[in-house]
């Protein structure tokens, strides 16, 4: 963490101008720091420098540092399995990797009794990428209004992860693009390696890890 406040500065002056080389203010674009496989006190260090957004990519490692800090708003940004979705639910403030109907099953049922929905966001397989998860494109449109008919103004939004090896503006174009047919504002795209031409193509939310906290360090069990 020796150089995690240059890095954050970096990481912050880099969103700053590409937002304004859109057209954009910097405070339009939420900065979510990627915090899986890092130790809570990592978190607990990027909370004193004032970031409050963190991603998890698993529950029951997201389940500790909840509840260890006490603080900050969570995004779940892995694959949720359905037997996962209660903890989910009770843990997450946002959970962006809704993409099928088993899942949205699981997060409604678990909703009841507890009075409200975390806020939720379609992972579209932008790239249909066999390997990776999220709903293809083809299916994405009537996914996207099913789940605004079940879950109403707790959907807010679209994320992807484009392909690694093609230029990703085409991508987050297209993501985009969607979010707008289906009046939706969150649109998170964008991680350490391509998060300035996210933004130049419309991201609301990027997803940033290494360039903050450097190489991670191994997960937690």
């Amino acid at each position: 963490m020796d150089d995690f406040p240059r890095r954050l500065e970096r990481v912050r002056e880099l969103i700053a101008i590409a937002a304004k080389k859109s057209g954009r203010a910097a405070a339009e674009i939420e900065l979510i720091a990627v915090t899986k496989t890092h130790l809570a006190d990592t978190v607990r260090e990027a909370m004193r420098a004032g970031l409050t957004e963190f991603g998890e990519n698993k529950v029951q490692e997201a389940r500790g540092k909840i509840e260890e800090l006490g603080r900050g708003r969570w995004h779940l940004i892995g694959h949720l399995q359905t037997n996962k979705a209660k903890e989910a639910v009770r843990l997450a403030h946002v959970i962006e990797t809704l993409d099928r109907q088993k899942l949205a099953d699981a997060i409604s049922a678990a909703t009841q009794g507890l009075g409200g929905c975390p806020d939720l966001l379609v992972q579209v397989n932008i790239g249909d990428e066999p390997q990776k998860s999220g709903v293809g494109t083809a299916a994405a449109d009537l996914f996207i209004r099913a789940m605004r008919a079940r879950f109403g103004e707790s959907l807010k939004g679209l994320m992807c992860i484009p392909p690694v090896d093609q230029n990703p503006a085409p991508y987050f174009q297209h993501l985009a693009a969607m979010a707008d047919v289906h009046g939706l504002a969150v649109r998170s795209m964008g991680m350490s390696g391509d998060f300035e031409v996210a933004i130049a193509q419309g991201a609301t939310h990027v997803r940033v890890g290494s360039a903050i906290f450097g190489e991670r360090i191994g997960g937690l069990k």
